[in-house]
């Protein structure tokens, strides 16, 4: 148990790692360094297009119009063999969106340097790339991009380094944006990688460089491409950039977290360490120690409390049941073993000398008490049996059960009718009520309850089975009730509250041994019923009320 966490500590890791996620999606996922690589590939592709419209304006104004300026060469560029990009339902707009990720796309090795080679870009190119180089350097102190313009052959025609008529034909995404494709790839920046500058220069020193590759086409043909390279932006430039948003950021997180902490410590941690004191307290023996949380928090631990409180409500019921029904047979016992022993010494030590009468008294005394020993026994046997019964699917027709139980004991003297009412308060039921109860339980229960008319109303009396069948209250199955009421002496104030005690009776003398009320509770308790006393003003009065089986 020592080397087990506790729940506040689950809690709280659990709350620092939920807060931990987003520094795990900038530093783990590289989600932040993917976007940074993102937002330098958009700015690529929107500075190719427009490097690319104007080449082809320069391109045009040198080669279309009544006296070109310059010849077009025939058959000049390549033919488009990639596949057009997709259009939107007007086939008006044909956008090129960022697709790199980190987490997915490859980084390739850094560009070979372009090569010198041995023939010329035709003069129309040439022209053209003239007229664009100033305006590429002049752009590039404002975006800092490499940008190079090549023929269709891949020879450089206007650049923002040194490498004029030089070829990068080479080069992969060169030679599928000269077929028509736009291609964005990530190399490393070479051998020698980049010194992290300050955090507040204009240097990015990524270790890695973002390439973008443009068609230039006209016409269906490839008259060149426009190959640019920038260095994304550098992760910890930029969260140098956000630092005061994400020192409040922080700030409030770090805020949401602790009162997440708090919350779920006053919700869950809580409320169960309550409940594990009162478990607690009732281990070492507490009487009424479980008892339902005054503040659960949640809804779940709110009903654990209530369940677990009827629980050991249950238990301590069961408990105080087991000890005063253990100290009463224990009395209930003694009394007849007392007098077996008294018996037995006497006949042991005086049986010579006694005569034929008094040992004959003797021998009933030793034959009573242990017939009512017997007794007591088998109906404890009953009552455990009764306590343990796993009731099942049987079903009886009480109207019959009834029917039986009347015609028995009018052949014993005793006079008893049968009034049977319908669910409405009238007639007699149309269709048989059926209990969730067996037959034979309930004929046994029946035998009880008229047993008791018989030995305790008195001569004479008269006892009246009444059964109706009505809703439930609250909704549920119907009930079915059986009204056993006699006119006998009836059962005084003082006695009433005990007279489903074990152990119980006033006609102990006579071999009662105060369990028959007991077990017949039992029994109609196991199957979902109640057995009760109700007020009467003349005789006793025992409800029975049954669950209606469907």
């Amino acid at each position: 148990m020592r080397w087990r966490p506790r729940l506040a500590a689950v809690l709280v890791l659990i709350t620092l790692v939920i807060g931990l996620l987003p520094l795990g999606g900038i530093f783990v996922l590289r989600i932040y360094e993917s976007a940074l690589v993102r937002q330098t590939e958009s700015e690529l592709l929107a500075q190719g297009a427009w490097v690319a419209a104007s080449y082809r304006a320069q391109f045009e104004r040198l080669t279309t119009g009544k006296k070109p300026l310059l010849p077009m060469p025939a058959d000049y560029g390549n033919p488009v063999t990639a596949p057009p990009r997709p259009a939107d339902p007007e086939n008006r707009w044909r956008p090129r969106y960022a697709v790199l990720d980190l987490a997915s796309d490859s980084i390739l090795p850094a560009p070979a340097e372009a090569q010198a080679v041995d023939f010329f870009a035709a003069d129309v190119a040439q022209v053209a790339g003239r007229a664009l180089a100033p305006i590429l350097r002049e752009a590039q102190q404002a975006t800092l991009a490499g940008v190079r313009v090549t023929d269709p052959r891949g020879v450089i025609v206007a650049t923002t380094g040194e490498e004029l008529g030089r070829s990068v034909a080479h080069h992969e995404e060169l030679q599928r944006a000269l077929a028509g494709e736009y291609v964005s790839v990530m190399r490393w920046r070479g051998t020698q990688q980049p010194q992290a500058p300050p955090l507040d220069s204009i240097s990015r020193g990524t270790r890695i460089r973002v390439f973008v590759a443009v068609p230039i086409v006209q016409h269906e043909r490839v008259i060149g491409a426009v190959l640019l390279a920038r260095t994304p932006g550098n992760l910890w430039q930029a969260l140098y950039g956000k630092r005061e948003a994400l020192l409040h950021g922080g700030l409030a997180l770090l805020a949401v977290m602790i009162g997440i902490a708090l919350l779920a410590s006053f919700t869950i941690a809580r409320p169960v360490r309550a409940l594990r004191e009162q478990a607690r307290r009732a281990a070492r023996g507490e009487q009424g120690a479980v008892v339902p949380l005054k503040h659960p928090g949640t809804r779940e631990i709110a009903e654990l409390s209530q369940t677990v409180a009827e629980m050991a409500q249950t238990l301590e019921t069961r408990a105080n049941y087991i000890r005063d029904f253990a100290a009463a047979v224990s009395h209930e016992f003694k009394t007849p073993l007392t007098a077996i022993q008294g018996a037995a010494e006497m006949l042991r030590e005086h049986g010579d000398g006694m005569s034929a009468e008094e040992r004959a008294r003797f021998h009933g005394i030793l034959a009573r008490d242990t017939q009512r020993l017997s007794q007591l026994v088998r109906r404890l046997l009953d009552l455990a049996r009764a306590d343990m019964l796993a009731p099942g699917d049987a079903s009886a027709d009480v109207t019959a059960a009834l029917a039986v139980a009347v015609a028995r004991y009018r052949e014993l003297g005793l006079e008893v009718s049968l009034r049977a009412q319908a669910a409405n308060g009238g007639g007699t039921p149309a269709a048989p009520l059926r209990a969730a109860i067996a037959t034979d339980t309930l004929d046994a229960v029946l035998s009880t309850l008229l047993d008791n008319v018989r030995a305790h109303a008195g001569n004479g009396a008269r006892v009246q089975l009444a059964v109706a069948c009505h809703p439930r209250e609250g909704g549920g199955p119907d009930v079915i009730d059986v009204t056993v009421a006699d006119d006998g002496a009836g059962i005084s104030a003082a006695n009433r509250p005990l007279v489903f005690e074990p152990f119980f009776t006033t006609a102990r003398e006579s071999g009662g041994t105060g369990l028959g009320l007991s077990i017949a509770r039992a029994l109609v308790r196991a199957h979902g019923g109640e057995l009760e006393l109700v007020p009467a003003e003349r005789g006793t009065h025992l409800l029975l009320r049954l669950r209606r089986h469907d």
